[in-house]
């Protein structure tokens, strides 16, 4: 062994020893930083650890709570008081006028019928209540029978009839639609002096209605029938009703 070696580590020995013993505890000189040691190997893994036991289900936040009691109906309510009507507006302004309409079609009156009748007494028969007036002064259409007396509606319409009888004692005549009275005229002659008995209406009548005069069958009806005066019934279209 070399003497120089021996020396040094005489020398390490005491400067460990000083060392060790400074304030009564052992340290080591501060030396010079030593070499990084070899890196160390990794270990092994780990086993796998055991299955936890599963979580309690947490509360949904849209979940709903218990559907509540029905409440009770609410009380009707009472209708309220009509109020009064309001005040009428102003008038509006005037539309603006429309077209003019197409020029209508010119009538000629002599195209259309016009029945009318006019006939007086002569002779006639002295049975039933009609009146008949056998002697035609005027018959537009043959309206008017003087066999029978009644006037037959072929156009409907408003009618106009009228009557002025000569008679020398009491008499009561009706205008008849129908064989049922519609007016009445009466004349009290106690005298027995010719007087005229008149009367007139206007009839609404339809196709086939029939129009006459007829006397009073419980009365005492003098018809005056001299050829020194007339009596005379008439008739005739006012008015014809269009569809």
């Amino acid at each position: 062994m070399q003497p120089g070696f021996l020396l040094a580590a005489s020398t390490l020995a005491a400067v460990l020893g000083m060392a060790l013993l400074e304030d009564g505890v052992c340290k080591a000189p501060d030396g010079k930083n030593g070499s990084p040691g070899a890196p160390g190997r990794d270990g092994r893994p780990g086993q796998k650890g055991e299955m936890g036991e599963p979580g309690r289900s947490g509360l949904s936040v849209n979940t709903r709570g218990p559907r509540g009691d029905t409440g009770e109906p609410g009380t009707p309510g009472f209708p309220g008081m009509r109020g009064p009507p309001g005040a009428p507006g102003p008038m509006g302004m005037a539309g603006v006028p429309g077209p003019p309409g197409q020029k209508g079609k010119a009538s000629d009156v002599l195209e259309h019928p016009r029945p009318a009748f006019s006939a007086s007494r002569l002779s006639p028969p002295l049975t039933g209540t009609t009146v008949v007036f056998d002697r035609v002064i005027t018959n537009q259409e043959n309206s008017y029978s003087p066999q029978t007396g009644k006037f037959t509606c072929g156009i409907p319409g408003l009618y106009y009839f009228t009557f002025q009888v000569v008679s020398n004692g009491d008499l009561c005549l009706s205008i008849a639609k129908n064989g049922v009275r519609v007016v009445s005229f009466c004349d009290n002659n106690s005298q027995g002096i010719l007087q005229v008995n008149s009367g007139s209406s206007v009839l609404s009548l339809a196709v086939g209605d029939q129009v006459s005069l007829v006397t009073n069958p419980g009365g005492s009806n003098s018809i005056y029938s001299g050829s020194d005066v007339d009596s005379v019934f008439s008739g005739f279209l006012v008015s014809p009703v269009t569809a």
